[in-house]
């Protein structure tokens, strides 16, 4: 199993930047996908997940109308469209794939059996 997220580097706040996370080694229907960021200091937190079928989809408080994320199947790669970003945005954000059928809370970390590196985001002010 691999997840590599990609897409990270330096933006200015307000601008935008789009994550990805290129999977394999799993089949992708099986899979809630999630992405997730750690700030320096703090801890990992959930960001957004998405299920296999694109019905079930969250977003933490902090991103909503901001973050869209989306998923292909044909590339199996999902994607973290970040608009209007914060300086608060910063941190390594990772890519992680929780089984479908017994993942309960989309947001926690535990839940999550796979994960990739991170990639860095960087939010200037």
């Amino acid at each position: 199993v691999q997840l590599q997220a990609s897409g990270g580097g330096f933006v200015q706040a307000g601008e935008s930047m789009k994550l990805s996370c290129k999977y394999s080694g799993f089949a992708p229907d099986s899979y809630y996908m999630g992405w997730f960021r750690q700030a320096p200091g703090k801890e990992r937190e959930g960001v957004s997940g998405i299920s296999s079928s694109g019905d079930n989809i969250y977003y933490t408080r902090s991103v909503k109308g901001r973050f869209t994320i989306s998923r292909d199947f044909d590339v199996t790669t999902v994607y973290l469209q970040m608009n209007s970003l914060k300086p608060e945005d910063t941190g390594v954000y990772y890519c992680a794939a929780a089984n479908s059928w017994t993942i309960v809370k989309t947001e926690e970390a535990y839940e999550y059996e796979h994960w990739g590196h991170g990639t860095l985001v960087t939010v200037s002010s």
